[in-house]
């Protein structure tokens, strides 16, 4: 019913930078809160940020200052850049969704994921 596609991850250098971005797609009537999430071997998945459809963000204190997500409802995107990476952000970044159908029905979706691996 809705698929999100995740890009942009990769390989990057301690204090260098990438972008992710996430599109949804399907039976989407609105689209609630968007997020990120991240999974780092033999780490429980863990909320990186989200943000709610009137902009409200919301940031683990590991990446405060650090990382910006942002969204674009028309698109029924979102976006996450990170700045000045650390080895410990190497992890698989999930995109989630909490998505409304045309049904009414309320539905939290997740991406298959994409790596993002810091070093040097």
């Amino acid at each position: 019913q809705v698929q999100l596609v995740e890009s942009g991850g990769g390989l990057v250098q301690p204090g260098g930078s990438l972008r992710l971005s996430c599109a949804a797609s399907g039976s989407i009537f609105s689209i609630n809160a968007m997020g990120w999430y991240r999974q780092a071997p033999g780490n429980q998945r863990e909320l990186v940020a989200n943000i709610t459809n009137s902009g409200t963000t919301n940031y683990a204190d590991s990446v405060k200052g650090r990382l910006t997500i942002s969204r674009d409802n028309a698109k029924n995107t979102v976006n996450l850049q990170m700045n000045t990476l650390k080895p410990e952000d190497t992890a698989v970044y999930y995109c989630n969704a909490d998505v409304t159908l045309f049904t009414s029905t309320r539905k939290n979706y997740w991406g298959h994921g994409t790596q993002v691996t810091v070093s040097s």
